[in-house]
């Protein structure tokens, strides 16, 4: 079951990094901003990647501590953690030479939210009807 859910979570993060980049390029389109120099394609395919990968052995480790309710309680963990790690990028302090820090917040906060949007999304075509 651990190498099923790392395919998972590695599926869920390489969409979750190429769903950041298509933002970032949205983002940066319509509000002239550029935050190419702190948040580039590759920190965001290999944080995502990350953020995956370490899902999916929280999932296989409570899954073997709980047997039951697991799917529930990974669920609630996950997306409590991801709007937690939201607290980084508003306390990150930008350069000064950076135009319009105060919208950077803005441009990763639905990053953070990606990962566990595709986890939730995608789980059902790794393992149909709860069998993992």
């Amino acid at each position: 079951m651990l190498k099923k859910l790392l395919y998972l979570g590695a599926v869920a993060g390489i969409l979750s990094g190429i769903l950041s980049i298509i933002y970032t390029r949205v983002y940066t389109h319509y509000l002239g901003v550029d935050f190419s120099t702190v948040v580039t394609p590759v920190k965001m395919i290999v944080s995502s990647v990350l953020g995956g990968l370490v899902a999916a052995i929280g999932f296989w480790l409570l899954d073997k501590w709980l047997k039951r309710k697991t799917e529930t309680v990974f669920n609630l963990l996950f997306t409590i953690l991801s709007f937690a790690s939201i607290l980084g990028p508003i306390a990150t302090k930008l350069p000064l030479e950076i135009d319009h820090p105060e919208l950077f917040p803005w441009l990763v906060l639905p990053m953070h939210l990606f990962p566990v949007l595709g986890w939730l999304t995608l789980r059902p075509l790794f393992f149909p009807s709860n069998e993992g």
